[in-house]
């Protein structure tokens, strides 16, 4: 049964990798996030009528728009290909920012025709749609924005081609800060400067400071998080796509961050931290150094967004 109006949604940032879980690990941010309305159309089908805040560089047709991608696959699984609706997308997150833009596009997308149809499917039913949506963006299938973006929460994927994903505890105060200086990095080109190879004394050391990660978020073991939060395998590869990357890095380490790393393919960074007041120390910073540098930049602090996708 369709909603007698239409319903708006709003799906979050993420970050993805997490330092320590290339590919696998991912929370949701608080702020920003894409918000996509959905309502009956006039004619048979899925159509975008309008999206605003794209600059002109999202695509209306369905299938190489990660929200109508997303969406339509769910009506095409439901046996309601024809259905008729429109949808309207919000972009109000950054493109090319490490922060899972067209992730949040397709989980708005399919999340916001679930609700307006009343299937009564859980967000578990429509993550492999959103997924699919997300290898017309950069052509990888992973699940690693898709999920805290979805379900919210800090999320482990066990296994991205079954979609064995895992909610991990997340202690109180755990507070992250982005940085997101204003210079674009495709997903897709951050991929390609990676090696295929990896040598077994940094294959170990990376495994071992993913293990630590989950124990410490479980234990709250905020010293051992300080200790595991180290990316010896991806950050290598990619911090030279980012401007004073490394100097950002020293300073957020000085402050009192407990790891800085890159979010996601970048340019985005992040830091955990223990509370706001080191965040808040950590964004003043942040602002100085790129001031400084010339760069345009902006910067989130949230906690971790534990709700993911919500009716807005």
């Amino acid at each position: 049964m369709k909603r007698s109006s239409g319903i708006k949604v709003f799906a979050p940032a993420s970050v993805s990798n997490v330092a320590v879980g290339f590919d696998i690990l991912g929370f949701a941010l608080e702020k920003p996030g894409d918000e996509v309305i959905v309502r009956e159309g006039k004619q048979k089908g899925l159509r975008i009528i309008s999206i605003h805040g794209n600059e002109a560089r999202l695509p209306y047709e369905i299938h190489l728009n990660t929200a109508g991608f997303a969406a339509q696959k769910l009506l095409d699984f439901l046996g309601e290909s024809d259905c008729p609706l429109e949808m309207e997308i919000f972009k109000k997150m950054p493109f090319g920012s490490g922060l899972g833009s067209s992730a949040a596009s397709a989980v708005a997308g399919v999340f916001a025709v679930s609700e307006f149809l009343r299937t009564g499917l859980p967000k578990s039913a429509l993550l492999p749609f959103a997924v699919e949506a997300e290898v017309v963006a950069d052509g990888a299938y992973h699940a690693d924005n898709v999920a805290p973006c979805l379900f919210g929460g800090m999320i482990l994927i066990r296994d991205n081609a079954s979609l064995d994903v895992k909610r991990i505890y997340v202690p109180s105060g755990l507070t992250a800060v982005v940085i997101y200086p204003k210079i674009k990095i495709l997903t897709r080109d951050s991929r390609a400067v990676l090696s295929d190879t990896l040598d077994m004394k940094t294959a170990i050391l990376q495994q071992g400071n993913l293990a630590a990660f989950v124990a410490a978020m479980y234990t709250g073991d905020f010293d051992l998080l300080g200790r595991c939060l180290n990316d010896v395998w991806i950050e290598p590869q990619r911090a030279h796509l980012i401007p004073a990357f490394y100097d950002m890095k020293e300073i957020a380490l000085a402050s009192g961050a407990l790891g800085f790393s890159i979010s996601g393919a970048g340019p985005s960074m992040f830091a955990l931290t223990q509370n706001t007041h080191v965040a808040q120390e950590i964004s003043d910073k942040a602002k100085s150094l790129y001031k400084q540098k010339g760069i345009d930049l902006e910067v989130f602090i949230s906690g971790i967004n534990q709700e993911g996708v919500v009716i807005y």
